[in-house]
């Protein structure tokens, strides 16, 4: 299945967005095993801290800062992948065998493909993840998708947006976050 229209993400109510007017994200789930997401902030984009565009590269803690992420679990499975996508081009990606159980990994197979553009106003991420990197079942699997952000404004303050906020705190690694199904792709 594929995700045409634009998903809102929304702001979890114990942050604050000022200078953030919304985020949508875009999903296309591909036969040729390729999970792409376009993550598009609209807001006052000089008064948020972007880390500049770099090569593509393995980052540390990238959630501390401006990020955009996607959980991917298999259906009926508690194991899941977190990758976090900055608009520098760094990214990791977390295997999780449960609920915040695991950690990077280091796999230059697992590199996703990361693109930004960016004005005044709007700000656009661009990320392709290779589902057979994953697994050799990704590809066929029913998934469940997890999306947020974490946006940093210039005065550090963070704000985290999410499809579904299932918790008081932020806690993107809550299941019952993951709310987006994707069947897979005709062939």
């Amino acid at each position: 299945m594929t995700v045409e229209h634009w998903i809102n993400l929304s702001c979890h109510p114990s942050t604050r967005a000022e200078t953030v007017r919304a985020i949508q994200v875009r999903v296309r789930r591909s036969s040729s095993a390729e999970l792409r997401m376009t993550f598009r902030l609209d807001g006052d984009i000089p008064q948020i801290r972007i880390p500049s565009p770099g090569v593509t590269r393995l980052g540390t803690e990238l959630w501390r800062h401006t990020c955009f992420e996607a959980f991917i679990a298999l259906e009926g499975q508690p194991s899941y992948h977190e990758f976090n996508f900055a608009p520098s081009g760094e990214w990791c990606v977390y295997a999780l065998s449960s609920y915040r159980n695991g950690s990077p990994v280091a796999d230059e197979a697992m590199r996703p493909h990361i693109a930004m553009h960016s004005t005044d106003s709007r700000l656009e991420l661009d990320a392709i993840v290779r589902l057979d990197s994953l697994s050799a079942i990704h590809p066929r699997a029913v998934l469940r998708i997890g999306l947020s952000a974490v946006i940093e404004a210039s005065d550090g303050t963070l704000s985290y947006w999410a499809l579904l906020h299932p918790a008081d705190k932020p806690d993107f690694h809550n299941a019952d976050g993951f709310a987006l199904i994707l069947e897979p792709a005709a062939e």
